[in-house]
């Protein structure tokens, strides 16, 4: 609700793309062009591969006062601000899937020409989602963004996974399995207000909820000998190492 959909511009190489901006109220653009004539602040959301082509279309017409935020996985600033003019006032966010439920989480960092104000604005724009600074260049731990938190597809589907085992397990023992998949999901989101309200390590809180020689103690020990935590550890570094080899590319 920060900005009216008349006063926003979208372009898509098809008009079914095109179909759920229009639904909302905002405008088509006649070309990339056009697109930004007509606009300062530019959002690009594409795939990686067809990111280099649409750069190439719209950097003759990038200006001073365009600010440009990208949203595409594995290209870093360096590349935006090669393909680019130098000038460019260029932002990159991570968002993740929950953001559809405005419960989500971003990363973003900035190029050398984006300033405080640009920074300000982007994360006003993104109020409704918690939205942390990285700092300028972009760290290199950013690329572990996607699967840190619950976010784009590797993270994601590692929490997803987890719930689904979840609820399996009950079903097993003989809860109903819509009942299961509810309560798997309220058990994740309780203990994600935790940690977020709370502040604490999630080590601190584990150890809250175990009563000696009770049965969640019990289930620990079989996530241990699974190796749990070493198995998640090894999916963030395939997964960030992924991202850095996207970018290379």
């Amino acid at each position: 609700g920060k900005v009216p959909p008349s006063n926003i511009l979208a372009s898509a190489p098809s008009d079914k793309n095109l179909e759920g901006w229009r639904v909302s109220g905002a405008g088509g653009a006649d070309g990339l062009g056009v697109l930004l004539w007509g606009s300062t602040l530019v959002f690009l959301a594409t795939k990686p591969h067809v990111l280099p082509g649409v750069l190439e279309e719209i950097r003759p017409a990038v200006e001073s006062h365009h600010i440009v935020v990208s949203l595409v996985a594995g290209v870093t600033i360096q590349t935006l601000q090669r393909l680019l003019p130098p000038w460019t006032k260029v932002l990159r966010i991570m968002p993740n899937l929950p953001c559809v439920v405005q419960a989500g989480a971003m990363v973003f960092s900035r190029g050398p020409s984006a300033g405080d104000e640009e920074s300000s604005l982007l994360q006003d724009l993104l109020s409704c989602f918690p939205t942390c600074p990285g700092g300028s260049g972009g760290p290199s731990w950013l690329w572990a963004h996607p699967s840190v938190p619950p976010s784009v597809p590797p993270s994601l589907a590692q929490v997803y996974l987890f719930a689904e085992a979840l609820a399996e397990g009950a079903v097993k023992m003989g809860m109903p399995g819509a009942l299961a998949s509810r309560i798997a999901a309220q058990t994740l989101l309780g203990a994600a207000k935790m940690l977020l309200e709370t502040g604490e390590h999630p080590a601190k809180l584990r150890g809250d909820v175990c009563t000696p020689g009770g049965t969640t103690i019990h289930a620990l020990h079989q996530l241990e000998k699974g190796a749990l935590r070493a198995t998640v550890m090894n999916a963030v570094e395939a997964a960030t190492k992924r991202a850095c080899d996207m970018a290379k590319d």
